[in-house]
């Protein structure tokens, strides 16, 4: 954790947190006497921001835990009172206290303490709690004043050695707030899973700041400079199914374009801008002050905000969770801008450039490590974009193919390094877990996309690519002629939205493909599209074979 840049924020802040607790009496919550009378509201009362003495309610935007390891976990909260209102905070940090309790009436404390809020950093709040019980549920809130949180329910990774029966496991991505309401998320927290993974594009960098989910998109407000960010990732986290998947347990997080810009690529934007480099690190850092993340900054400051970040679940899983974006080599054969293209294969050499990253080299390093000295059963590549081969047209001949240079078809030999580390690795029942394209899609990926998988054309792995929660996709008709041009891809579904839900067990993964019946409605039911079961691989360390059962809808 950057222990530096956060103490020396916060050391400052503490001088005056008495105060502003003392000036902001008025304003904010009270006296802690009447504590009791606040914690007796009912969580809607709460939400309906009105404070007790009328200064709204400075939980506005929930809670949130996630990172979740063995003994620890990190707890996350921003104290705001009204979501489309910042300007209103005063400007001095806030003494927030926080409870971890081994129920969810908070008769057992497992443990308290309190955190300072300043505004710095949005007044948010990061607690990683230690000294916690492997594998086990847990309860927290935050306090201010008289006035409590939410309850959050989270839990810590199970114990090293230890091998979980399962894991209950939801995946998501890609929620434009102009795209539809957040139902599938109101469905993750009623699945009540024990780990939420988010695959990127968490906000988008533009739209209307309004309350409600419209009913059509308008592209206005882009978001350039650290306020407007904060400003976004405050409406989004204003949605009330939102806080209630955080609420229901731990989620592990990254990125992808969406958090900064569309298609951007390491250090350069679709405009080519020169001050692309500020508008990065202000956006970097409005996604720390609002994820339950724990703070690794490189030596580019916020700039530089390392994602990739290894989870073991015992020794059940390991998340190996990938940055796609931010060490990336620029899109191939993209002319006059930045950003991504369709091209085709005999017309871009780019593509054949054997230098081009798509991880970097330490990330790659670093991944190749993990996969080596690896015991799990299972080894889950948490990242953003589709990895198998998704050509355009027909593949006939040797040089055929037209592909999307923003995903790994636009890194064809840095998803080839991968696919060596994979093989060379001898990590346990490879699965891919992807997002970004808005897609369900069950992929076999094996080392030339373009041949049917065999005795020499192997399967490494297989990848499970999870739709969006709002984010529209293309028709399904031209989605199901992608999957009869590319080998790799078994089956895909474009025309709904929703989430992917996994049981894993030592045994098998299995997932299904939970699709709503209309985004545009907040209380839209949802249905299973398609199921799949990958058996675990015990006689060898090599990917499982070929998917051994599937159902559709």
């Amino acid at each position: 954790m950057e222990a530096g840049r956060r103490n020396l924020l916060l050391t400052g802040a503490r001088l005056s947190a008495l105060a502003a607790m003392a000036a902001a009496g008025a304003t904010l919550a009270g006296s802690e006497a009447g504590g009791g009378a606040q914690r007796g509201r009912s969580r809607g009362a709460a939400q309906a921001g009105e404070g007790a003495n009328g200064a709204g309610y400075p939980f506005s935007l929930g809670v949130a835990s996630g990172s979740p390891l063995p003994t620890a976990v990190v707890l996350w909260t921003r104290i705001l009172y009204d979501p489309f209102s910042a300007a209103a905070m005063p400007p001095l940090a806030l003494s927030v206290r926080w409870e971890v309790a081994h129920d969810e009436a908070f008769r057992s404390i497992a443990a308290r303490g309190t955190a300072m809020a300043p505004p710095e950093l949005a007044h948010s709040v990061h607690v990683d709690v230690s000294g916690l019980a492997p594998g086990r549920w847990y309860w927290y809130r935050f306090m201010l004043g008289d006035a409590v949180s939410p309850t959050g329910r989270t839990r810590t990774a199970p114990a090293p050695d230890s091998t979980p029966s399962a894991l209950k496991l939801a995946v998501a991505s890609c929620q434009h707030w102009e795209f539809g309401s957040y139902a599938a998320h109101r469905h993750i927290a009623a699945a009540a899973p024990e780990l939420v993974a988010f695959l990127g594009d968490y906000i988008y960098e533009w739209g209307a700041y309004q309350r409600q989910h419209p009913q059509r998109a308008v592209r206005v407000d882009e978001s350039f400079t650290l306020d407007q960010y904060r400003a976004r990732y405050a409406q989004y986290k204003s949605d009330p199914d939102l806080q209630a998947a955080h609420h229901a347990a731990p989620w592990i997080l990254t990125w992808d374009d969406h958090e900064v810009a569309n298609d951007y690529a390491g250090d350069r934007d679709e405009r080519l801008s020169a001050s692309f480099a500020a508008r990065r690190a202000a956006a970097y850092q409005a996604y720390y002050e609002h994820q339950p993340i724990r703070l690794d900054v490189q030596a580019g400051g916020y700039g530089s905000l390392r994602m990739h970040q290894r989870y073991d679940w015992g020794r059940l899983a390991r998340f190996h969770v990938l940055d796609n974006r931010q060490y990336r080599a620029p899109q191939a054969c993209t002319v006059g801008r930045g950003g991504s293209s369709s091209v085709y294969w005999r017309e871009c050499a780019a593509l054949r450039d054997p230098a081009r990253e798509m991880l970097g080299a330490e990330q790659q390093r670093w991944l190749e490590q993990g996969l080596k000295q690896s015991k799990a059963r299972w080894n889950i590549l948490a990242q953003q974009t589709l990895m198998a081969g998704g050509s355009q047209v027909p593949l006939v001949n040797g040089d055929d193919g037209r592909y999307w240079t923003d995903g790994w078809d636009g890194y064809p030999a840095a998803r080839q390094r991968l696919y060596r580390a994979l093989r060379g690795s001898g990590a346990a029942n490879p699965l891919v877990l992807s997002g970004d394209v808005h897609t369900f899609y069950a992929a076999e990926l094996t080392p030339d996309g373009r041949r049917p998988a065999s005795a020499a054309n192997p399967v490494l792995a297989h990848e499970f690519c999870g739709t969006s929660i709002t984010s529209g996709s293309r028709p399904q008709a031209r989605t199901l002629q992608y999957v009869d041009m590319n080998p790799q891809l078994k089956y895909g579904r474009s025309d709904k939205r929703g989430f992917m839900l996994f049981t894993i067990t030592p045994e098998r993964s299995s997932v299904q493909f939970q699709g709503l019946d209309d985004v545009r409605n907040p209380a839209s039911p949802i249905a299973t599209l398609a199921s799949f079961t990958v058996p675990s691989n015990t006689n060898t360390k090599m990917g499982s074979g070929l998917i051994k059962s599937a159902t559709f809808n």
